[in-house]
């Protein structure tokens, strides 16, 4: 299964791209899925003018990128808080794709502050759907989040491994079933 990762923020010393880290180790580590991170900081993508239908109808500079988003069977959708909301950055991205059908996303949320961007783990929770994408129910939410993880993406605060483990289970076991159905479904 084909992972993305998406660090939401285009901040160059970005505080939640530590919990994207944190999440692709774990990934490497744990299963044997083929897991990617898209960095908002390394593609500048323009505000939206149309949809990207197919990897083929892409400006050639973000092909790399869309071949990414397409072929992902599952996504990870990770944003510091901005004035309540996700990350623009993210929302501009997400917008040149057509519906993402029956894919499953993971949801986490981090910030400094002591509420994590929860505020933004609600307005991805209605994001999702309307991309046709199925929203993991175990959520990340990350207060701290400078507390909690090196730059490198290592854990500092033992007491938070609990809930990025029960976060990435349930996404994994979401994730799995998703695909094995679909693989299913197309087979018959």
């Amino acid at each position: 299964m084909k992972i993305e990762i998406i660090a939401g923020s285009p901040r160059l010393n970005s505080v939640t791209f530590r919990v994207a880290l944190y999440l692709k180790n774990w990934l490497a580590q744990n299963t044997s899925h083929d897991i990617n991170i898209i960095d908002m900081k390394e593609w500048n993508v323009p505000p939206i003018q149309s949809v990207w239908v197919s990897a083929d109808k892409v400006p050639i500079e973000f092909r790399p990128l869309a071949e990414r988003v397409f072929e992902a069977d599952a996504i990870i959708l990770v944003t510091p808080e901005y004035n309540g909301s996700y990350s623009p950055a993210m929302k501009n991205l997400l917008d040149h794709f057509p519906k993402q059908n029956r894919k499953p996303f993971g949801i986490v949320t981090a910030s400094p502050g002591g509420l994590g961007g929860i505020r933004a783990s609600q307005q991805l929770l209605q994001l999702v759907p309307a991309l046709f994408g199925i929203a993991s129910p175990n959520l990340l939410i990350v207060p701290a989040v400078d507390k909690k993880f090196s730059p490198d993406g290592d854990l500092l605060d033992e007491s938070f491994q609990h809930a990025a483990h029960n976060f990435m289970t349930e996404f994994l076991w979401l994730s799995e079933k998703i695909v094995e159905d679909k693989v299913t479904v197309l087979s018959k």
